[in-house]
């Protein structure tokens, strides 16, 4: 009796801490969100004291939607969006039927069309303005950004729409939805060179515009959202095993390498005059190319060269950071830091033609060790498959790699042949994220890639030690790929070799892999074990087989299939 008593006792006492845990953690959201503004006011007046000014100015940011229309008709285009008298926004704010129109685009100064003001890099939120693009029938005619909120998956939401599982004009809720950890404010969020390819206030918007979300009944939503996990890979646990990881118990939490991680997931917000100013390009070309270039889905791009801001529909990025998130702004402590490009077929599925998920998680375990050192261990991780040519293109190389002789002196040919390009992942935007953590320089780049570190040096941060993968991680089906990418410039403390020395370094073939007994057109494909030119002899066989039988001739080879 005494024991039940006993038991009920402690299971009332630990349900009266969750609930009491429950309460912290909220008080500890609302005390994140008001440091966060109150800081950020706080710089603002600051930077105010300094008689800033307040909208830094951009060679190609006063292009008008004028301009940018009579430059696409000067280049022979046809004017296919039409005169702003044959598209009208009425019904646009309907709420009682809001598809008795469809409106294919706006202009500037239009009847109802009122968007809120917009200075990028100002250091006060309120001078500087919220970021709007929602197209909710209280919010429509105020958006100063194109696109939608989600990127790619914004897709999904319109099917959503579509198919009636979503209120067209539903609100988000966002309580007890504050970041778990404050961040900033920095000086470079009020860099309108530093930061161009997401908003430096997303975190914050809903409760930063809270008033002018009341007063206005604006849709405001946040771009960034930040949290805290657990973090479970089956190499770590191999890690601690072999001493390379130990466990602290506050990082490294226990046996199985499982991790404690503050994660931040940013979605793309791009200011178009920046975009284009650090790519070296006019704004009216960059709009005209992403308006043609995704198939005309944007057509306020052309019409509307008064909205700076776009939210293209494009993955977005997830920091991993290990440690005290405070750190890593830090120029007294050292950082270690990995970027990291999405590779689906190896860092979820395990693949060994590339060193994607070796390195990654190499460099999670030298973030982690950092992190455990004193100082900072961060790992960025970026949605481009395929070097940003996405998973189709990748695998039709892959088949003619494996189809060819799949060798490292042809590489990047056979990328090229398909693509056209060796690789459209563009560096240049990358370090905005830099810039938004607070990062000033980096101690130890675990990466060999050229291209982030050449990117992220040109953007002021110094990099005082590359790392690259260990050989013992590389894969030896992914030696073609390591090895080509050291020989176009990728950094290494070893050999690099010359193209005689690249063309001996070959894949692994098809046939090592279980496909030895497939056959084509009756004839079965030659096992690892045949000769080369026997393999080369059976090949060019069928070929004449099948041109014979396709001229009609009555003697193509059907000879043995063992």
């Amino acid at each position: 009796m005494l024991l039940r008593q006993v038991q009920a006792t402690l299971q009332t006492m630990q349900q009266d801490y969750k609930a009491l845990s429950a309460v912290v953690e909220t008080i500890n959201g609302r005390v994140n969100i008001l440091s966060g503004i109150k800081e950020i006011q706080a710089a603002a007046i600051q930077n105010r004291d300094h008689n800033q000014l307040p909208e830094p100015a951009l060679p190609s940011a006063q292009a008008s939607s004028e301009e940018i229309v009579t430059t696409l008709e000067n280049r022979s285009s046809p004017n296919i969006l039409g005169s702003p008298k044959e598209v009208s926004i009425t019904n646009a704010i309907s709420r009682s039927n809001p598809t008795s129109r469809i409106i294919l685009t706006t202009y500037p100064g239009q009847s109802g069309i009122d968007p809120l003001k917009m200075h990028w890099g100002h250091a006060d939120p309120m001078q500087r303005g919220p970021v709007v693009v929602s197209r909710n029938h209280s919010t429509i005619r105020r958006r100063n950004a194109i696109g939608a909120h989600g990127g790619s998956y914004s897709i999904y939401h319109a099917l959503a729409v579509a198919s009636k599982d979503l209120d067209v004009d539903h609100k988000p809720d966002f309580t007890n939805t504050e970041p778990a950890v404050n961040i900033g404010p920095f000086p470079q969020w009020a860099d309108a060179h530093k930061i161009v390819s997401m908003d430096p206030l997303g975190h914050l918007a809903p409760w930063l515009f809270r008033d002018m979300i009341a007063d206005e009944n604006l849709d405001i939503r946040p771009t960034i959202a930040i949290t805290k996990a657990h973090m479970k890979l089956p190499e770590l646990q191999h890690s601690v095993q072999t001493g390379r990881l130990v466990p602290d118990g506050k990082i490294c939490l226990n046996e199985t390498g499982e991790l404690a991680v503050t994660k931040f997931a940013v979605e793309p917000v791009w200011y178009l005059p920046g975009v284009a100013e650090r790519f070296g390009i006019d704004e009216g070309a960059l709009r005209r190319s992403l308006f043609e270039n995704t198939g005309g889905s944007f057509p306020e791009l052309i019409t509307r060269g008064d909205i700076k801001l776009f939210l293209p529909p494009i993955g977005g990025l997830t920091v991993y950071c290990f440690g005290d998130p405070a750190k890593m702004s830090d120029e007294n402590v050292r950082l270690a830091l990995r970027v990291h490009d999405e590779c689906n077929g190896s860092d979820v599925f395990g693949s060994d033609i590339c060193t994607c998920r070796p390195y990654l998680i190499y460099g999670v375990e030298e973030a982690v060790k950092e992190a455990q050192n004193g100082g900072s261990g961060v790992v960025i991780y970026f949605r481009k498959e395929g070097r940003a040519l996405g998973e189709v293109t990748k695998y039709l190389v892959y088949n003619a790699r494996k189809r060819g002789t799949d060798r490292a002196s042809e590489y990047f040919k056979r990328t090229e042949n398909i693509a056209g390009v060796k690789d459209m992942r563009f560096q240049a935007l990358m370090p905005d994220i830099l810039h938004w953590l607070g990062i000033k320089k980096i101690d130890r780049m675990l990466s060999m890639s050229n291209m982030k570190h050449d990117a992220i040096v040109e953007q002021g941060i110094p990099i005082h030690e590359r790392v690259p993968i260990p050989d013992e991680l590389i894969p030896e089906d992914s030696r073609v790929e390591i090895d080509a990418k050291i020989h176009a410039g990728y950094f290494t403390t070893g050999k690099v070799m010359n193209m005689l020395e690249l063309s001996e370094v070959q894949g692994r073939p098809w046939d090592d892999v279980d496909v030895r007994h497939m056959k084509v057109h009756g004839f079965e494909r030659p096992s690892q074990s045949t000769d080369l030119l026997a393999s080369i002899e059976r090949s060019w066989r069928v070929i004449t087989a099948l041109e014979a039988l396709q001229t009609g001739g009555e003697h193509g080879y059907v000879g043995p299939t063992k």
